[in-house]
């Protein structure tokens, strides 16, 4: 992998020079994060794309999936569960639905709730795509080792604990 300059080492260098009183080191932090983010977003939506899905279609579909039998959730429960926010939930629906990846049904004797099932066809298609998502997830980590990992991801867990995600 080609090692590019570092981009917030660069911006704090130049702050450095312009405003040496002002603390921006955490842009090494922010600014990090920011552009590693959109990088991992492109090479994870590669995959999606691969199986014509879209990030946030991925995202309910395999929601739906984990949750084991009988694979359905109410759109409140999705939007809780995904990364996916409120008003992105039915569009997404529409999409899957028109795909025949969900279904909406009546939730119980309430007509006037639905339920999100996962059909036979969208089973089949999370079932292909989530082992290359997850191996594409593992490749993009392969620089670090295991122990790294676990730090980054405790450290993560924390920084997102503390912003309320």
């Amino acid at each position: 992998m080609e090692r590019r300059e570092d981009h917030a080492q660069h911006v704090v260098d130049q702050w450095a020079v312009v405003r040496p009183e002002l603390d921006v080191t955490p842009v090494l932090v922010i600014g990090r994060l920011h552009r590693v983010a959109l990088a991992l977003t492109t090479e994870l939506v590669k995959v999606y794309n691969a199986y014509g899905l879209g990030e946030g279609d991925f995202d309910v579909l395999a929601t739906l999936r984990r949750t084991g039998e009988p694979h359905e959730l109410t759109p409140t429960e999705l939007m809780d569960q995904t990364m996916v926010t409120s008003g992105a939930v039915t569009k997404r629906l529409d999409r899957l639905e028109g795909a025949g990846l969900v279904e909406r049904r009546v939730a119980g004797g309430d007509r006037r709730s639905r339920i999100v099932v996962l059909t036979d066809k969208g089973r089949e298609l999370i079932d292909r795509a989530a082992p290359e998502h997850f191996a594409n997830e593992a490749r993009l980590l392969e620089p670090l080792t295991a122990s790294e990992r676990a730090t980054l991801a405790r450290l993560l867990g924390k920084l997102g604990a503390s912003l309320g995600v």
